[in-house]
Formats: structure tokens, C-alpha cells, sequence
């Protein structure tokens, strides 16, 4: 049955990918590739996808990304951190491919390796640019899968359904909030399900800096952390880099980064210094 369902899953995510293909013939694949962005700034607002939490826009991009958190007893470093490959799909679908990342433990207790990799399909509900009302709302399904190797991640594969919304005041403010439940697929006595909330603040002072801080908390349910509360304050901030004579058709890059701090008595993790580098088709 989960077999079933994971082919399912990415059955429905090829398909959106392919009938953009084929609505899109007429063009190349390389302008296809390059107008995606530029369209989607016509029915949605333009700020910026917040450091941990997901986006409430849909968008197009890489994102190569580190992490460096400490666990009592180990510092673990993660190559990957969980994100990769964005890639549209008509107006309303984004389709997401996270490799496994490479965790480097620096613990004689745990041993290095592959965490889970990912897929995630997103469906644009509605939205509006900012001269039409500047809100966005998504609806979210994350997969993701265990690894053959090394375990650094899930015991088993987990379905990570979500709800996305924002909302911005003016072109230098606004709101994001994403609502998700992390269900396992297996072996739920030992992982427990959790339901997670993230509320992002973000400001927009300059055309370059953008700078937010995110509430991340994750409510345990079941599992050996039943009933335990897990709560993150992220600051962070971003700087894009584009070319004089840019254009929406024209890739930025966008150089991000922020940590996680630890503020509730219960936390698996603390300290997690969080660096990015993203590219923005």
C-alpha cells in the first residue's frame, strides 16, 4: 500500500510537469525555462521565500544550502540541508526535488551519512500581485523517502501535507504562515507524528536587503516526545544580486542566511546556523 501510494504520488507530479510541456510547445525550453519566474510576478506578490519555513508563492530555483547545528553531545553538519531543485508548471503547480543531504556528525555515537530525500508538489489556491490584493495561498504535500545507507534522518518514509498563506502591507511588509502535520508511514510508536506551525515577519528595507524573523514550533503527538513542545525564534536575512541591466526574464542570485535559537526548555537541537546560496530563474 505505500508502495502504492508513493507511485501515486509521483505519478500526479509527472503528470503536471508534462502537461506544461505540452501546453508550452510552441515555445523553446529555454524560453519556457526563463519566462516561468517573469509570468508568475503578474498574479503574485514578490517577497522573499522565508529561511525554514515553505514558501507561500510558487517559484523557480536552486537552492544549495548548509546547516550547523549542535545536539547535545555532537555537532552535526549538514550539506544539502533538505532543499535543491523548484520547477514550475503551468501557473499553479511547482514541483521540488530535495536530495538526500550529507550529514557530518562530529560524534563517536553517530555515524556519518545520507539523510532522506524529497519531493514536494505545491498548488497555487489563489493569489495577487500588489496591486491586487498582495496575498498568497498554497496548498502543500511533501514526501519524503528513507535512505539505503546510513541513517540520518526518519526511520521511514513521512507524508508532510501543509497550508500556506501570507499577506503583505505595502511593497516593504508582510505575513507568512504555514500550518502542516508530519504523518510517518511507518513505525509510528517510535517517531510519534508532530504538527508543525511557522509565522514569518519579514521587512523590506532597501531593493536589495530583505530581513524576517521566523517563530518555528513543532507540537509533539505520540512517540517518545508526547506531548513536548519544541520552539525556534530564526533571524535572518537576505541579499539579491542582479545584473545593471536586469530584466524579469534574468536569473538572480540571492545570498541567505540566519540560525535557529532554541526558546522553549525542550529542544533536539540548538544553535542552528543556517547558510544559503539561491538561484532564482
Amino acid at each position: 500500500m505505500n508502495i502504492f501510494r508513493t507511485l501515486s504520488f509521483l505519478a500526479l507530479t509527472a503528470a503536471c510537469v508534462a502537461g506544461a510541456c505540452a501546453a508550452q510547445a510552441q515555445q523553446t525550453a529555454y524560453e519556457q525555462f526563463r519566462g516561468h519566474n517573469a509570468a508568475m510576478k503578474a498574479v503574485q506578490p514578490s517577497w522573499m521565500a522565508p529561511l525554514i519555513q515553505t514558501d507561500c508563492r510558487l517559484s523557480q530555483a536552486v537552492r544549495v544550502s548548509y546547516s550547523n547545528a549542535y545536539v547535545p553531545g555532537a555537532q552535526i553538519m549538514s550539506y544539502g540541508n533538505g532543499h535543491g531543485v523548484s520547477v514550475l508548471a503551468l501557473r499553479r503547480f511547482q514541483f521540488d526535488f530535495d536530495p538526500p543531504a550529507f550529514f557530518r556528525n562530529h560524534s563517536a555515537a553517530l555515524k556519518d551519512g545520507f539523510g532522506n530525500a524529497g519531493v514536494q508538489l505545491k498548488y497555487r489556491i489563489a493569489s495577487g500581485n500588489e496591486e491586487h490584493g498582495n496575498y498568497a495561498l498554497t496548498a502543500v504535500l511533501y514526501r519524503n523517502f528513507t535512505p539505503g545507507s546510513s541513517q540520518n534522518g526518519m526511520l521511514t518514509g513521512i507524508y508532510d501535507p501543509k497550508i500556506a498563506v501570507g499577506k503583505g502591507f505595502g511593497r516593504w511588509f508582510d505575513m507568512q504562515t504555514t500550518l502542516s502535520g508530519m504523518l510517518p508511514t511507518g513505525k509510528v510508536a517510535l517517531q510519534g507524528r508532530a504538527v508543525e506551525w511557522n509565522v514569518t515577519a519579514q521587512v523590506h528595507p532597501d531593493p536589495h536587503w530583505w530581513v524576517d524573523v521566523e517563530n518555528n514550533a513543532t507540537f509533539n503527538r505520540g512517540g517518545p516526545f508526547d506531548g513536548a513542545t519544541q520552539n525556534f525564534l530564526t533571524p535572518a536575512a537576505f541579499y539579491l544580486i542582479r545584473r545593471k541591466d536586469w530584466a524579469p526574464t534574468h536569473p538572480i542570485m540571492v545570498i541567505d542566511g540566519g540560525m535557529q535559537i532554541a526558546t522553549s526548555q525542550f529542544r533536539l537541537y540548538n544553535h542552528n546556523l543556517i547558510a544559503e546560496t539561491r538561484i532564482l530563474f
